[in-house]
């Protein structure tokens, strides 16, 4: 079953062109810092971008951070949305739990398709990050890398740190995916579950930029997103990215058991 949901989603022209348009902004702001003004020079501006301008191996990390406030969360729950509400909607999800695999097995199979996207998502997002980086910006002369902090990293830390961004960056999508699939459970219409999770996803960033509620800041779950940038620094500072993951892990664990709650005792008619 598992299979089956895994060929069903990247069979899909739209799972490619979901992905294909979330590479499309990055490689406009690539462009864009190239051919005009607008970049600040080496050593000026924000340490991140001035790290990007000075070596391209880094931009998969910018690419990541110009999707991660809002364009990746949507296409996560968008297509968690539709896991179990676009069966339904299409009539064809009492027909799946007619099987003898049951509602568990089904579910599953959908979590497991729904992080196989994240990872790929995120994967190609890094990729071409990564090759219109070393394209259009320059490249450390010494073979090194120089990090947020100002130090030089190797290509073996840069790759090791690159990778555990990568990972970040999955994680905190689980998160989104998770509330997706909740609000999939809730609804036999994929629209509303998608826009039920991206409705907690913006609360939650206005509520971070409001001093009134900053006693459950550190609880939102966009609170963390951009901890990764982070992992860049020398020495890397581990409390954001530590408490993100457990943040994730604890709104993961609860949605899912919420989900699985709630989609093995409902009744299917659709």
């Amino acid at each position: 079953m598992i299979g089956v949901e895994l060929r069903k989603l990247f069979r899909r022209p739209r799972t490619w062109v979901t992905i294909a348009v979330l590479n499309a902004l990055p490689v406009l702001v690539a462009v864009l810092l190239q051919l005009t003004d607008l970049a600040p020079r080496p050593g000026e501006g924000p340490p991140f971008l001035s790290a990007v301008l000075t070596n391209g191996a880094l931009f998969p990390l910018a690419a990541l951070a110009i999707v991660l406030p809002l364009f990746l969360p949507i296409a996560v729950a968008v297509v968690a949305g539709d896991a179990v509400a676009g069966e339904a909607q299409a009539g064809t999800l009492r027909y799946l739990l007619a099987r003898p695999a049951g509602r568990t097995r089904l579910l599953l199979a959908k979590l497991v398709a729904l992080m196989a996207f994240v990872l790929v998502t995120v994967l190609v997002v890094a990729a071409v990050g990564y090759l219109v980086g070393t394209t259009l910006f320059e490249a450390q002369p010494t073979g090194g890398t120089t990090s947020v902090s100002g130090t030089s990293l190797t290509q073996t830390e840069l790759a090791g740190r690159s990778a555990m961004a990568i990972g970040y960056v999955t994680v905190s999508m689980l998160g989104v995916a998770a509330f997706g699939l909740f609000f999939s459970t809730l609804t036999d219409s994929p629209l509303a579950a998608a826009l039920g999770a991206l409705a907690v996803l913006v609360t939650s960033s206005l509520l971070f930029t409001l001093d009134a509620a900053s006693p459950i800041a550190p609880y939102l779950p966009t609170r963390y997103w951009l901890a990764f940038v982070d992992l860049f620094r020398d020495p890397v500072l581990w409390r954001d990215v530590v408490r993100g993951l457990a943040l994730q892990g604890v709104y993961v664990g609860v949605l899912l058991a919420a989900a699985w709650a709630n989609f093995t005792t409902k009744d299917v008619t659709s």
